[in-house]
């Protein structure tokens, strides 16, 4: 059943580039590109992972995202080297995303044409912005392209702030950084920024398959955007990850305070725990009066884990 989806899913976005059908891939054929999501989809498709995840997501560190990642056997999620607007902040959403590549006139005719029968309006770089939801990042590939390039400036900016209260990740540039910089809680992971406007690019689709770097993104990925790099995850793997991390955050927590008391050696910490020492996990964790999950949650996660 699964290889069906798969199948369905590359024949789909073949249709689509091919025929070139539309500009955004339809409510079904991004059902058929996320089928190991069960939660709740934004009408458009999309996964739409809980605020409440997000929110936590925050405290993840890339290397607990990336490294629980890899174990899963998602080794092609993480892509670093960004010029940030506002640096040593950290920015977490859902994904739309959007492919540029370089001017075509044919097929950019297709794309414009067919965009200007959905009721389209302005210019294709701001296409994307119109579907944006509270809490999602413009996630664009625009294969780098740094003069010329500029996917956004200013006046793009505050309608993506005003629309999704985030901000963008391109793998290319922006202009009017100086503008963007004032656009309060408005952030990017760019790779670059040049005073031109844009030229010579076309929208090749939103809310399709792109790349980034180092990582491939898919329409509903949950961004982790850091001073260090960017961790795009699967939606169905958010849960998990975020209560995973939190949990290690926890039994460090633990074993720094033991090891400080001299109450147990490194080697006890360092290894799997003996009963006793999960016993005394357990009623330390009873006296946190802050713990990141709430205490079902824990007892849930712990069920059946090795720990």
């Amino acid at each position: 059943m699964k290889s069906k989806l798969i199948c369905s899913a590359i024949f789909l976005c073949v249709t689509f580039y091919v025929g070139a059908q539309q500009v955004t891939l339809t409510n079904e054929q991004i059902k058929a590109l996320t089928p190991d999501w069960k939660g709740e989809r934004f009408p458009d498709g999309r996964p739409k992972a809980s605020d409440r995840l997000l929110t936590r997501l925050k405290n993840v560190s890339l290397e607990e995202a990336w490294g629980y990642l890899r174990n899963k056997g998602f080794q092609n999620q993480f892509e670093g080297d960004w010029m940030i607007i506002v640096p040593d902040s950290v920015m977490v959403g859902r994904a739309v995303t959007a492919q540029y590549l370089p001017l075509r006139p044919d097929y950019d005719k297709i794309i414009k044409d067919k965009g200007k029968a959905e009721g389209r309006i302005g210019a294709t770089n701001s296409w994307p912005i119109d579907v944006l939801k509270e809490g999602d990042i413009y996630v664009a590939d625009s294969y780098g392209k740094i003069v010329d390039g500029t996917l956004i400036g200013d006046n793009l900016g505050n309608s993506i702030f005003a629309k999704s209260h985030r901000g963008v990740v391109f793998f290319g540039s922006v202009r009017d950084i100086e503008g963007l910089e004032e656009i309060k809680g408005f952030n990017g992971w760019v790779k670059g920024y040049d005073p031109s406007y844009i030229q010579q690019m076309m929208l090749g689709g939103i809310n399709v398959p792109i790349r980034i770097g180092r990582a491939t993104v898919l329409p509903g990925d949950v961004v982790l955007a850091k001073k260090g790099g960017i961790v795009f995850i699967p939606a169905q793997f958010l849960e998990d990850l975020v209560q995973n991390s939190e949990f290690v955050q926890l039994r460090d927590a633990f074993g720094h305070q033991r090891l400080r008391e001299g109450k147990y050696t490194p080697g006890q910490i360092d290894q799997q725990w003996s009963e006793e020492i999960k016993k005394d996990f357990l009623q330390w964790l009873d006296a946190q009066k802050n713990l990141p999950m709430t205490r079902k949650e824990l007892d849930d996660y712990l069920k059946d884990r090795t720990w």
